[in-house]
């Protein structure tokens, strides 16, 4: 985005990463300095120019980049818009999300990517890249327009058929050689569609007690094996999608152990919840991959502590309500999680001890932006690099209330749960598009000149 403020904001107090807490001064969309030098600079500043942020106890982190959101717009606004999903983003601390091709239309051309790509950019509230197509109305059959859509002002580089997954291997194939020549690559959706015709849930113990027709874990699993070894004939980039099962992880830790260009991602709500809750037969829980057992959510954990898994995907998939309070068999898949992405990880990963707040930094933002190939997301927090950070209270705890949220989607699998952290400001671009944990104005709306002093309270 080129919209930048002018204005400058000191933050007071924010401790980067968790550690020693120190003050920073963000000038014209930047990090102008940190520390001593923060105050200094902006003492010669006039002060009406200067917005100062009380934010003492709170940690400062980059702002997160989430891989894998759907944003439903075009055609089915009904359960999301770029709009509304972009507030539930800023909210949840992302400063960039890439939506996935399922609309409708769905994104398989130069024209829907680059009317997401505008509708993002109107919004203002965080950086939307549309991910295209990998086939022809995700039918699987054909490739869709690649070149087309990364040469256009969108400049797509993900490619993906998320919520369909490309079987042919021939065609997996030539996907992966033709996203070679424009340096992107493929998120594949892994599942055998044979292996899962009719699945409702996990296959195991608890499915065969409720007689509702298994998901195995093969049906994944086979997937990745067999795509991590194509991506290897042909050299070409492979991103793994909401990875689910253990077997799945080891074949991805295979992977990397002999030099595959493999990345993979994982949802929190597969770091959490177990198909234990399904017994209740509550649609809130049916998603695609389904949740699995304790014992993948255990190893799930291990390999995104161990950098096997890379990155935290949301696959925030919100739904309108009919679609969800309804009988299981005819529910549709999917949760929100952008709002709950953060206290969810910080429940699972830092208060176990399995990551410190560094690491938590590159799984939710230092790596998918290096993946994507961003230039200004993702960035370490040091002068000259762009202003996109949030403020996190770690302290706080949270009832989870779908009601509140930004986005259109109330299907969170989380509600009244009580989950720690909280949000309370997200930069984009230096200019704060939410305060106090709540929304303030987006990008697209910044004055040059608004100043004053504000205090983010723990």
């Amino acid at each position: 985005m080129s919209d930048t403020p002018t204005a400058a904001t000191l933050i007071l107090g924010a401790r980067p990463y968790g550690e020693a807490p120190l003050d920073l001064l963000i000038k014209d969309g930047r990090i102008a300095a940190l520390g001593e030098a923060a105050r200094a600079q902006a003492e010669q500043l006039k002060a009406e120019q200067v917005t100062t942020v009380e934010a003492e106890g709170l940690i400062m982190l980059p702002g997160m980049v989430d891989l894998h959101t759907h944003l439903r717009e075009p055609g089915r606004e009904d359960a999301e818009t770029v709009e509304t999903g972009s507030r539930a983003a800023a909210r949840g601390g992302f400063t960039a999300v890439h939506a996935m091709a399922n609309s409708s239309p769905v994104a398989d051309s130069a024209g829907v990517v680059e009317q997401v790509h505008r509708l993002g950019r109107a919004s203002g509230w965080t950086e939307v890249y549309p991910v295209g197509a990998v086939t022809v109305g995700l039918a699987g059959e054909r490739l869709a327009e690649l070149g087309a859509m990364a040469e256009s002002s969108a400049q797509v580089r993900m490619f993906s058929d998320d919520g369909m997954c490309v079987h042919n291997p021939v065609l997996m194939r030539r996907a992966l050689e033709y996203v070679k020549t424009v340096d992107g690559f493929i998120a594949q959706h892994a599942q055998e569609p044979l292996l899962t015709e009719g699945a409702q849930m996990n296959e195991g113990d608890v499915s065969a007690v409720l007689g509702l027709p298994g998901w195995p874990a093969v049906a994944e699993e086979s997937i990745i094996a067999r795509d991590v070894l194509l991506a290897q004939h042909v050299g070409s980039r492979l991103h793994i999608c909401h990875v689910s099962t253990a077997g799945s992880v080891e074949i991805i830790r295979w992977a990397k152990e002999r030099g595959i260009d493999v990345t993979a991602e994982v949802t929190p709500h597969h770091l959490l919840l177990t198909d234990e809750l399904v017994r209740g037969y509550d649609p809130v829980y049916k998603v695609n991959p389904p949740l699995r057992t304790g014992a993948d959510v255990e190893a799930l954990r291990a390999g995104l502590a161990d950098g096997t898994i890379d990155v935290i995907g949301t696959d925030h998939a919100p739904h309108p309500t009919q679609a969800k309070e309804c009988e299981w068999s005819a529910a549709a898949m999917g949760m929100t999680g952008l709002e709950t992405a953060l206290p969810v990880v910080i429940k699972t990963m830092i208060n176990t001890g399995l990551m410190d707040w560094r690491r938590f930094a590159e799984v939710t933002s230092i790596t998918p932006a290096r993946i994507y190939r961003h230039a200004h997301q993702g960035r370490p927090l040091q002068p000259g690099e762009p202003a996109n950070l949030i403020l996190v209270d770690a302290e706080a705890t949270q009832t989870v209330d779908p009601e509140g949220h930004a986005s259109k989607g109330r299907n969170s699998p989380f509600r009244g749960m009580e989950l720690p952290g909280a949000v309370r400001a997200t930069f984009l671009h230096g200019h704060p598009v939410v305060l106090d944990g709540e929304l303030n104005t987006p990008l697209s709306e910044a004055s040059a000149g608004a100043a004053g002093s504000s205090q983010v309270r723990p």
